[in-house]
Protein backbone atom coordinates (compact mmCIF):
# COMPACT_ATOMS: atom_id res chain seq x y z
CA UNK A 1 0.00 0.00 0.00
CA UNK A 2 1.44 3.38 -1.02
CA UNK A 3 1.61 6.33 1.44
CA UNK A 4 -1.26 8.03 -0.40
CA UNK A 5 -3.33 4.84 -0.23
CA UNK A 6 -2.63 4.62 3.50
CA UNK A 7 -3.83 8.18 4.00
CA UNK A 8 -6.95 7.55 1.93
CA UNK A 9 -7.68 4.46 4.02
CA UNK A 10 -7.29 6.46 7.23
CA UNK A 11 -9.58 9.24 5.97
CA UNK A 12 -12.20 6.62 5.09
CA UNK A 13 -12.41 5.74 8.79
CA UNK A 14 -13.93 9.14 9.62
CA UNK A 15 -17.46 10.43 9.12
CA UNK A 16 -16.70 12.86 6.29
CA UNK A 17 -19.04 14.23 3.64
CA UNK A 18 -18.39 14.25 -0.10
CA UNK A 19 -15.82 12.32 -2.13
CA UNK A 20 -12.17 12.72 -1.21
CA UNK A 21 -10.19 14.12 -4.15
CA UNK A 22 -6.87 15.14 -2.58
CA UNK A 23 -4.86 14.76 0.62
CA UNK A 24 -1.82 17.01 0.95
CA UNK A 25 0.56 18.06 3.75
CA UNK A 26 -0.19 21.25 5.67
CA UNK A 27 2.40 23.18 7.67
CA UNK A 28 5.88 22.18 8.90
CA UNK A 29 4.73 19.46 11.33
CA UNK A 30 7.03 20.18 14.27
CA UNK A 31 5.03 17.89 16.61
CA UNK A 32 2.12 16.38 14.68
CA UNK A 33 1.88 15.45 10.98
CA UNK A 34 -0.91 17.53 9.47
CA UNK A 35 -2.76 17.13 6.18
CA UNK A 36 -5.60 18.94 4.46
CA UNK A 37 -8.28 16.72 2.98
CA UNK A 38 -10.10 18.09 -0.07
CA UNK A 39 -13.49 16.69 -1.08
CA UNK A 40 -15.90 17.05 -3.96
CA UNK A 41 -19.39 17.84 -2.76
CA UNK A 42 -18.31 18.33 0.85
CA UNK A 43 -16.14 20.56 3.06
CA UNK A 44 -12.39 20.37 3.59
CA UNK A 45 -10.95 18.69 6.65
CA UNK A 46 -7.77 18.67 8.75
CA UNK A 47 -6.25 15.21 9.32
CA UNK A 48 -3.52 14.83 11.95
CA UNK A 49 -1.24 12.08 13.13
CA UNK A 50 -0.84 12.90 16.81
CA UNK A 51 2.61 12.48 18.32
CA UNK A 52 2.04 9.94 21.09
CA UNK A 53 5.62 10.34 22.29
CA UNK A 54 4.86 13.95 23.28
CA UNK A 55 1.23 13.20 24.18
CA UNK A 56 1.13 9.73 25.79
CA UNK A 57 -2.63 9.88 26.43
CA UNK A 58 -4.19 10.62 23.03
CA UNK A 59 -7.65 9.31 24.06
CA UNK A 60 -7.61 11.61 27.10
CA UNK A 61 -6.41 14.50 24.97
CA UNK A 62 -9.18 14.02 22.42
CA UNK A 63 -11.79 13.76 25.16
CA UNK A 64 -10.57 17.12 26.48
CA UNK A 65 -10.76 18.68 23.02
CA UNK A 66 -14.25 17.34 22.38
CA UNK A 67 -15.64 18.54 25.72
CA UNK A 68 -14.09 21.99 25.37
CA UNK A 69 -15.14 22.55 21.76
CA UNK A 70 -18.70 21.41 22.42
CA UNK A 71 -18.93 23.85 25.33
CA UNK A 72 -17.64 26.67 23.14
CA UNK A 73 -20.05 25.68 20.37
CA UNK A 74 -23.00 26.09 22.73
CA UNK A 75 -21.71 29.48 23.86
CA UNK A 76 -21.41 30.64 20.23
CA UNK A 77 -24.93 29.44 19.45
CA UNK A 78 -26.32 31.22 22.52
CA UNK A 79 -24.64 34.43 21.38
CA UNK A 80 -26.14 34.11 17.88
CA UNK A 81 -22.80 33.36 16.22
CA UNK A 82 -21.75 30.77 13.67
CA UNK A 83 -20.51 27.63 15.49
CA UNK A 84 -19.04 26.18 12.27
CA UNK A 85 -16.62 29.11 12.03
CA UNK A 86 -16.32 30.18 15.65
CA UNK A 87 -15.57 26.77 17.17
CA UNK A 88 -13.48 23.77 16.20
CA UNK A 89 -15.52 20.79 15.01
CA UNK A 90 -14.18 17.33 15.84
CA UNK A 91 -15.06 14.71 13.23
CA UNK A 92 -15.77 11.32 14.76
CA UNK A 93 -14.51 7.93 13.61
CA UNK A 94 -16.99 5.61 11.95
CA UNK A 95 -17.73 2.52 14.05
CA UNK A 96 -16.40 -0.56 12.29
CA UNK A 97 -19.89 -2.06 11.93
CA UNK A 98 -21.13 0.77 9.72
CA UNK A 99 -20.84 0.78 5.93
CA UNK A 100 -22.00 2.69 2.86
CA UNK A 101 -24.48 5.52 3.26
CA UNK A 102 -24.88 4.68 6.92
CA UNK A 103 -21.46 6.26 7.48
CA UNK A 104 -22.52 9.81 6.70
CA UNK A 105 -22.67 11.96 9.79
CA UNK A 106 -22.16 9.10 12.20
CA UNK A 107 -19.65 10.01 14.93
CA UNK A 108 -17.92 7.13 16.63
CA UNK A 109 -14.67 7.38 18.56
CA UNK A 110 -12.69 10.62 18.51
CA UNK A 111 -9.60 9.05 16.93
CA UNK A 112 -8.43 6.17 14.76
CA UNK A 113 -5.44 4.01 15.69
CA UNK A 114 -3.74 2.35 12.74
CA UNK A 115 -1.94 -0.99 12.64
CA UNK A 116 1.39 0.68 13.49
CA UNK A 117 -0.07 2.20 16.66
CA UNK A 118 -0.32 5.74 15.31
CA UNK A 119 -3.25 7.90 16.40
CA UNK A 120 -5.15 9.89 13.78
CA UNK A 121 -7.76 12.61 14.34
CA UNK A 122 -9.85 14.82 12.11
CA UNK A 123 -11.44 18.26 12.40
CA UNK A 124 -13.39 20.47 10.04
CA UNK A 125 -11.31 23.02 8.11
CA UNK A 126 -12.60 26.54 8.82
CA UNK A 127 -12.91 28.26 5.46
CA UNK A 128 -12.03 31.92 4.98
CA UNK A 129 -9.83 32.00 8.07
CA UNK A 130 -6.56 33.88 8.45
CA UNK A 131 -3.58 33.13 10.69
CA UNK A 132 -0.48 35.10 11.64
CA UNK A 133 2.90 33.56 12.42
CA UNK A 134 3.98 36.42 14.65
CA UNK A 135 2.45 39.40 16.43
CA UNK A 136 4.76 42.19 15.29
CA UNK A 137 2.60 45.22 16.11
CA UNK A 138 0.71 46.35 19.23
CA UNK A 139 -2.53 46.23 17.23
CA UNK A 140 -2.00 42.54 16.47
CA UNK A 141 -0.91 41.87 20.05
CA UNK A 142 -4.21 43.39 21.20
CA UNK A 143 -6.13 41.01 18.93
CA UNK A 144 -4.11 38.08 20.23
CA UNK A 145 -4.99 39.00 23.80
CA UNK A 146 -8.61 39.35 22.78
CA UNK A 147 -8.53 35.88 21.21
CA UNK A 148 -7.17 34.09 24.28
CA UNK A 149 -9.36 36.20 26.56
CA UNK A 150 -12.43 35.21 24.52
CA UNK A 151 -11.45 31.54 24.68
CA UNK A 152 -11.11 31.66 28.47
CA UNK A 153 -14.30 33.69 28.90
CA UNK A 154 -16.31 31.15 26.90
CA UNK A 155 -15.03 28.44 29.24
CA UNK A 156 -15.30 30.38 32.51
CA UNK A 157 -18.28 28.24 33.59
CA UNK A 158 -16.82 24.94 32.36
CA UNK A 159 -16.61 22.60 35.36
CA UNK A 160 -15.93 19.12 33.92
CA UNK A 161 -12.54 17.75 35.05
CA UNK A 162 -10.03 17.48 32.20
CA UNK A 163 -7.38 14.82 31.72
CA UNK A 164 -3.76 15.72 32.47
CA UNK A 165 -2.33 14.89 29.08
CA UNK A 166 1.20 16.14 29.87
CA UNK A 167 2.26 15.46 33.44
CA UNK A 168 3.32 18.48 35.45
CA UNK A 169 2.91 20.99 32.62
CA UNK A 170 3.68 24.47 34.06
CA UNK A 171 3.76 22.91 37.54
CA UNK A 172 6.96 24.35 38.98
CA UNK A 173 7.00 21.95 41.92
CA UNK A 174 7.11 19.08 39.43
CA UNK A 175 9.75 20.88 37.38
CA UNK A 176 11.93 21.34 40.44
CA UNK A 177 11.70 17.61 41.13
CA UNK A 178 12.96 16.98 37.60
CA UNK A 179 15.59 19.70 38.01
CA UNK A 180 17.02 18.25 41.21
CA UNK A 181 17.21 14.81 39.61
CA UNK A 182 18.91 16.29 36.55
CA UNK A 183 21.56 18.01 38.64
CA UNK A 184 22.23 14.80 40.55
CA UNK A 185 22.58 12.74 37.34
CA UNK A 186 24.76 15.29 35.56
CA UNK A 187 24.26 13.08 32.49
CA UNK A 188 26.32 15.17 30.08
CA UNK A 189 28.97 16.20 32.61
CA UNK A 190 28.13 19.89 32.21
CA UNK A 191 27.10 20.89 35.75
CA UNK A 192 30.54 22.10 36.87
CA UNK A 193 30.63 24.69 34.07
CA UNK A 194 27.19 26.11 34.86
CA UNK A 195 27.61 27.59 38.34
CA UNK A 196 26.27 31.01 37.33
CA UNK A 197 23.30 29.66 35.39
CA UNK A 198 22.34 27.21 38.14
CA UNK A 199 22.47 30.14 40.53
CA UNK A 200 19.86 31.96 38.44
CA UNK A 201 17.46 29.08 39.03
CA UNK A 202 18.16 28.55 42.71
CA UNK A 203 17.94 32.24 43.67
CA UNK A 204 14.30 32.37 42.53
CA UNK A 205 13.15 28.93 43.67
CA UNK A 206 11.25 30.09 46.77
CA UNK A 207 9.48 32.91 44.95
CA UNK A 208 8.22 30.58 42.25
CA UNK A 209 7.12 27.91 44.70
CA UNK A 210 5.26 30.50 46.76
CA UNK A 211 3.27 31.45 43.67
CA UNK A 212 2.49 27.82 42.82
CA UNK A 213 1.33 27.17 46.38
CA UNK A 214 -1.48 29.68 45.74
CA UNK A 215 -2.60 27.50 42.83
CA UNK A 216 -2.33 24.30 44.85
CA UNK A 217 -4.38 25.71 47.72
CA UNK A 218 -7.06 27.20 45.46
CA UNK A 219 -6.28 30.81 46.33
CA UNK A 220 -5.73 31.12 42.58
CA UNK A 221 -8.54 29.11 40.95
CA UNK A 222 -8.12 26.30 38.45
CA UNK A 223 -9.72 26.91 35.07
CA UNK A 224 -9.45 25.62 31.49
CA UNK A 225 -6.12 26.61 29.96
CA UNK A 226 -4.88 26.36 26.39
CA UNK A 227 -1.16 26.21 27.28
CA UNK A 228 0.15 27.19 23.84
CA UNK A 229 -1.02 30.75 23.31
CA UNK A 230 1.12 31.89 20.37
CA UNK A 231 -0.82 33.96 17.86
CA UNK A 232 -0.60 31.27 15.15
CA UNK A 233 -3.08 29.27 17.26
CA UNK A 234 -5.79 31.90 16.78
CA UNK A 235 -7.95 32.05 13.65
CA UNK A 236 -9.19 35.42 12.38
CA UNK A 237 -11.63 36.30 9.63
CA UNK A 238 -10.52 38.43 6.69
CA UNK A 239 -11.64 41.58 8.48
CA UNK A 240 -9.34 40.84 11.42
CA UNK A 241 -11.99 39.66 13.87
CA UNK A 242 -11.25 36.71 16.14
CA UNK A 243 -12.96 33.50 15.04
CA UNK A 244 -11.65 30.87 17.45
CA UNK A 245 -8.60 29.32 19.09
CA UNK A 246 -7.19 26.14 17.56
CA UNK A 247 -4.55 23.50 18.36
CA UNK A 248 -6.09 22.37 21.63
CA UNK A 249 -3.77 19.40 22.19
CA UNK A 250 -2.38 20.93 25.39
CA UNK A 251 -5.76 22.03 26.73
CA UNK A 252 -5.94 21.09 30.43
CA UNK A 253 -7.00 22.36 33.83
CA UNK A 254 -4.68 24.83 35.53
CA UNK A 255 -4.49 28.52 36.32
CA UNK A 256 -5.51 30.82 33.47
CA UNK A 257 -2.49 32.92 34.40
CA UNK A 258 -0.34 30.33 32.60
CA UNK A 259 -1.90 31.32 29.28
CA UNK A 260 -1.40 35.02 29.92
CA UNK A 261 2.19 34.57 31.07
CA UNK A 262 3.18 32.37 28.15
CA UNK A 263 1.66 34.80 25.67
CA UNK A 264 3.60 37.69 27.18
CA UNK A 265 6.78 35.62 26.99
CA UNK A 266 6.33 35.12 23.24
CA UNK A 267 4.60 38.35 22.16
CA UNK A 268 6.80 40.89 23.93
CA UNK A 269 10.31 39.54 23.25
CA UNK A 270 12.20 42.04 21.08
CA UNK A 271 14.73 39.34 20.15
CA UNK A 272 14.60 35.68 19.21
CA UNK A 273 14.07 32.86 21.69
CA UNK A 274 17.56 31.64 20.87
CA UNK A 275 19.19 35.01 20.18
CA UNK A 276 22.96 34.95 20.58
CA UNK A 277 23.03 38.77 20.69
CA UNK A 278 21.58 39.44 24.14
CA UNK A 279 21.52 43.18 23.48
CA UNK A 280 18.53 42.52 21.20
CA UNK A 281 16.52 40.74 23.89
CA UNK A 282 14.12 42.66 26.13
CA UNK A 283 10.43 42.86 26.98
CA UNK A 284 8.50 45.50 25.01
CA UNK A 285 6.15 47.44 27.30
CA UNK A 286 4.16 48.58 24.27
CA UNK A 287 3.44 44.97 23.35
CA UNK A 288 2.72 44.08 26.98
CA UNK A 289 0.23 46.91 27.29
CA UNK A 290 -1.53 46.04 24.02
CA UNK A 291 -1.86 42.33 24.80
CA UNK A 292 -3.07 43.07 28.34
CA UNK A 293 -5.70 45.48 27.04
CA UNK A 294 -6.98 42.92 24.56
CA UNK A 295 -6.98 40.11 27.09
CA UNK A 296 -8.74 42.08 29.82
CA UNK A 297 -11.34 43.40 27.36
CA UNK A 298 -12.72 39.85 27.52
CA UNK A 299 -11.68 38.70 31.00
CA UNK A 300 -11.76 41.47 33.57
CA UNK A 301 -15.33 40.69 34.55
CA UNK A 302 -14.61 37.12 35.67
CA UNK A 303 -11.12 37.14 37.15
CA UNK A 304 -10.66 37.13 40.92
CA UNK A 305 -8.71 39.86 42.69
CA UNK A 306 -5.88 37.41 43.34
CA UNK A 307 -5.67 36.46 39.67
CA UNK A 308 -5.47 40.14 38.75
CA UNK A 309 -2.80 40.74 41.38
CA UNK A 310 -0.61 37.99 39.89
CA UNK A 311 -1.29 38.64 36.21
CA UNK A 312 1.98 40.51 35.66
CA UNK A 313 3.93 38.03 37.79
CA UNK A 314 2.72 35.14 35.62
CA UNK A 315 4.91 36.40 32.78
CA UNK A 316 7.95 36.13 35.03
CA UNK A 317 6.84 32.71 36.25
CA UNK A 318 6.45 31.19 32.78
CA UNK A 319 9.65 32.76 31.47
CA UNK A 320 11.54 31.48 34.50
CA UNK A 321 10.15 28.00 33.89
CA UNK A 322 11.42 28.15 30.32
CA UNK A 323 14.89 29.19 31.50
CA UNK A 324 14.86 26.17 33.82
CA UNK A 325 13.67 23.77 31.10
CA UNK A 326 16.24 24.87 28.52
CA UNK A 327 19.05 24.66 31.07
CA UNK A 328 17.84 21.29 32.38
CA UNK A 329 17.79 19.89 28.85
CA UNK A 330 21.33 21.16 28.29
CA UNK A 331 22.43 19.45 31.50
CA UNK A 332 20.69 16.24 30.39
CA UNK A 333 22.54 16.23 27.08
CA UNK A 334 19.86 17.80 24.86
CA UNK A 335 17.32 14.98 24.97
CA UNK A 336 14.05 16.94 24.71
CA UNK A 337 14.34 20.04 22.53
CA UNK A 338 15.63 19.80 19.00
CA UNK A 339 18.99 21.55 18.70
CA UNK A 340 20.86 22.93 15.70
CA UNK A 341 24.30 22.95 17.33
CA UNK A 342 25.90 21.69 20.59
CA UNK A 343 25.39 24.87 22.65
CA UNK A 344 21.89 25.63 21.35
CA UNK A 345 20.05 24.95 24.63
CA UNK A 346 22.57 27.04 26.57
CA UNK A 347 22.07 29.92 24.13
CA UNK A 348 18.32 29.57 24.62
CA UNK A 349 18.80 29.56 28.38
CA UNK A 350 20.76 32.79 28.34
CA UNK A 351 18.38 34.53 25.95
CA UNK A 352 15.34 33.59 28.03
CA UNK A 353 17.13 34.69 31.17
CA UNK A 354 17.81 38.10 29.64
CA UNK A 355 14.09 38.36 28.85
CA UNK A 356 13.31 37.45 32.46
CA UNK A 357 15.69 40.13 33.71
CA UNK A 358 13.98 42.67 31.49
CA UNK A 359 10.60 41.71 32.94
CA UNK A 360 11.94 41.98 36.46
CA UNK A 361 13.36 45.44 35.81
CA UNK A 362 10.00 46.63 34.41
CA UNK A 363 7.80 44.74 36.84
CA UNK A 364 6.39 47.76 38.68
CA UNK A 365 5.31 49.27 35.38
CA UNK A 366 3.75 45.96 34.35
CA UNK A 367 1.69 45.90 37.56
CA UNK A 368 0.57 49.50 37.01
CA UNK A 369 -0.40 48.70 33.44
CA UNK A 370 -2.62 45.82 34.55
CA UNK A 371 -4.39 48.09 37.03
CA UNK A 372 -4.90 50.76 34.37
CA UNK A 373 -6.35 48.22 31.93
CA UNK A 374 -8.73 46.91 34.59
CA UNK A 375 -10.09 50.42 35.06
CA UNK A 376 -10.67 51.03 31.34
Amino acid sequence: MTPSDKLANIVSRFATEGTVTEIKPLGPGFINDTFIVVTSGGPRYILQRKNHNIFPDIPGMMQNIYLVTEHIRKKVEEAGGDPVREAMTVIGRIPETMTGQEKAGKAGDLFYQDEEGNYWTMTLFIEGSVTYEKADTPALAYKGGEGIGKFQAQLSDFTTPLNETIKGFHNIRWRFRQWDESLARNAAGRVSSLTEEIGWIESRRKEMLDFWTLVETGAIPTRVTHNDTKISNILFDKEGNVLCVIDLDTCMSSTSLNDFGDAIRSYTNTGAEDDKDLSKVSMSMDMFRAYTQGYLSQRKGNLTDTEIDYLAFSARYITYEQVLRFLMDYIDGDTYYKTAYPEHNLVRTRAQYRLLQSMESQYDEMVRTVKECIMQ
